[in-house]
């Protein structure tokens, strides 16, 4: 099988804040990730991240269609 970063972002004007959040989120988790390369994670460390960002997308989400 071979690799490829399917870690695409369909908004490139968001491709910088997006970088941002997730590195808002490790530091919120306690995970030390850093610019680059981070094949050192764990996959329970890479997954926080990802479920993390994804928690705070919703709950952002559930806000604007309540009205607050």
């Amino acid at each position: 099988m071979s690799s490829s970063n399917n870690n695409k972002v369909n908004v490139p004007e968001a491709k910088e804040a997006m970088n941002r959040f997730k590195m808002e989120i490790a530091s919120e988790l306690g995970v030390n990730l850093k610019d680059g390369y981070n094949g050192d994670l764990t996959s329970r460390e890479a997954g926080s991240i990802g479920g993390g960002m994804v928690k705070k997308m919703i709950e952002a989400q559930e806000r604007q269609m309540a009205g607050k």
